[in-house]
């Protein structure tokens, strides 16, 4: 299992985008994640400043995301939808694009029910809950 340090996370994002616009060749993860990026123009500014970016802490408290976090939880659910894991989550995925009309905020849908069901298996010390997370995604279909 892949388990990046936050460092080693944050390093990656900053790198794949350094390449990109560099022209040079990517991996298909950073392609991946180039892509991400892509979606969010807020973020390049913080990339393009590798050091800036890589020392900085965001805290709950700051009332700002964590761009490293929010570009990380695409990447993840970018992957479950590629196998369908949890099994019904690009069922329940297609129905939310269908819903939102935009792959972007139908994605934004999925990553909010993914931090939530990561914050809960962290706060109980157990493995992520797959219902739960479909059942989260379930309520945004109402």
């Amino acid at each position: 299992m892949f388990n990046p340090s936050r460092d080693q996370a944050r390093r990656f994002f900053v790198d794949a985008w350094r390449k990109h616009r560099a022209r040079e060749v990517v991996s298909p993860l950073e392609d991946a994640a180039i892509g991400l990026v892509a979606l969010h123009p807020e973020y390049h500014g913080l990339l393009d400043s590798a050091e800036a970016a890589l020392a900085r802490e965001w805290t709950p408290e700051s009332g700002e995301a964590n761009p490293f976090l929010h570009l990380s939880l695409h990447l993840a659910v970018e992957e479950q939808l590629s196998i369908d894991q949890p099994p019904g989550l690009r069922a329940a995925f297609e129905a939310l694009l269908a819903r939102r009309g935009d792959r972007h905020d139908a994605l934004h849908d999925v990553l909010e029910c993914l931090g939530e069901t990561l914050w809960r298996a962290q706060k109980s010390q157990s493995p992520p809950d797959g219902e739960a997370y479909l059942e989260c995604l379930r309520r945004r279909l109402g």
